[in-house]
């Protein structure tokens, strides 16, 4: 869906909304927010509209550099086509976007790409041999994501209860947890003695119930108490 704001009668930009857009760039990159000068490189455009979908949906401002200066672009239709063609492309499941182009001054103008959390998760970048690749958000950065990562993207429903099994291996953790600000895969299964399987499970189902938080980065995912979750004791055994 394409649309572009009208200009004020006197051939000028619409003041309000070049405001408005300034106030956006304010606050700088973010969970739901990235810019990108051009979309010279639209295959890392699609990317970070993936990651937007996988996590809490989010708006892309094509024409606004790093530092949230408003340079524009002087082709918008060009920047939309490329982006489109590589959405189509390389998104598994389709993707369905909006945009909206914005004149910012004479003959330059802002695309600006909304993109809502995906109802059909988890979605993925298709490479070039058939390999998938999923990206998630996190702060103000799309991060691949791990095989846990896409299990908890997968099964995440706010309103499905989960079943969970509290043991010696979660005690383990939680005691960890109480010392320490994260723990890893790999030093949870050190810990613990699980194979990488069980490990993984474990934190999945955890991370699932709310009582852990998964932090995706590229160098791996953390896992640390999520904020509602306050003592162990809370837990029960089944």
């Amino acid at each position: 869906m394409t649309m572009t704001m009208k200009w004020t009668e006197a051939g000028g930009v619409d003041r309000q909304v070049v405001r408005d857009l300034r106030k956006l760039t304010t606050s700088g990159e973010g969970l739901k927010l990235e810019f990108k000068r051009k979309a010279s490189y639209p295959d890392k455009i699609v990317c970070e509209l993936i990651a937007f979908a996988n996590t809490k949906g989010g708006v892309l401002l094509i024409g606004v550099a790093d530092d949230g200066s408003i340079p524009g672009v002087k082709f918008p239709e060009e920047e939309i086509f490329c982006l489109e063609e590589a959405l189509e492309k390389h998104c598994r499941p389709r993707l369905t976007i909006t945009h909206q182009t914005i004149p910012v001054a004479h003959q330059r103008y802002v695309v600006k790409v909304d993109v809502a959390e995906g109802k059909r998760k988890p979605y993925s970048f298709r490479e070039a041999d058939g390999r998938k690749i999923v990206y998630v958000r996190y702060e103000d950065k799309s991060v691949q994501a791990s095989r846990e990562m896409i299990e908890i993207v997968r099964r995440h429903r706010p309103t499905k209860s989960i079943k969970l099994r509290y043991g010696d291996h979660e005690a383990l953790l939680m005691k960890y947890l109480d010392k320490h600000p994260f723990i890893t895969m790999e030093h949870y299964r050190a810990l613990t003695g699980m194979n990488r399987f069980k490990a993984s499970r474990s934190l999945v189902i955890l991370v699932l119930a709310n009582i852990l938080q998964i932090i995706p980065t590229e160098k791996g995912d953390r896992y640390t108490l999520h904020y509602s979750f306050h003592t162990p004791a809370l837990v029960k055994p089944l």
